[in-house]
């Protein structure tokens, strides 16, 4: 478990608009601060990933994320708020005044009420919600240490959190609730 210093270093780096690793219900996440355009070009830039296919946030509460989204039906927050066995990340719709480098330029942002009791505490700590992707390259195995993460990522800055991923077997699935249909 990360001390409390180390903790405060990772909030501090979030703010300051670098990237973060850090473990997720199944394998260790980058992430940054959702609003800082230069933060989230780094993350994508490290990955090798296109802005076109979105992010998702991890908040640790409904509340972070409600800023982001438009008002939801009530039979779509009862779904929401449902306790699921796995991870799982929402497709909703986006306010008209989330960046295009958070959607992909879509109508919908991808939300997910983190489980992870490590990932939860920092998005507390932050008071904000964190961008969330897999820490790798894209088309590369995920990596599920804080060991092979700082290998891979820390000459290229990004801070590193050590802490067990969750018991998770695959990333998130992730469920569009309008349409109910599950697209991963």
């Amino acid at each position: 478990m990360p001390s409390n210093w180390q903790k405060r270093r990772f909030i501090e780096q979030l703010h300051e608009g670098g990237v973060v690793a850090y473990p997720t219900e199944a394998v260790f996440g980058l992430g940054c601060d959702p609003l800082n355009r230069d933060a989230v070009f780094k993350l994508l830039a490290l990955k090798g990933r296109s802005q076109s296919k979105g992010l998702i946030l991890i908040a640790s509460d409904f509340p972070q994320i409600s800023a982001y989204i438009k008002p939801l039906p009530d039979a779509v927050l009862s779904t929401i708020h449902t306790e699921f066995q796995e991870p799982t990340t929402w497709l909703l719709p986006v306010k008209s005044w989330v960046p295009e480098w958070l959607t992909g330029g879509y109508k919908t942002i991808a939300v997910r009420l983190t489980q992870h009791t490590l990932a939860k505490e920092l998005c507390e700590l932050a008071g904000m919600p964190i961008v969330s992707t897999s820490a790798n390259i894209s088309g590369c195995e995920p990596m599920r240490t804080a060991y092979e993460t700082r290998l891979r990522f820390s000459a290229k800055g990004v801070y590193t959190l050590a802490g067990s991923v969750g018991s998770a077997k695959a990333p998130s699935r992730i469920i569009d609730p309008f349409l109910n249909k599950q697209l991963r």
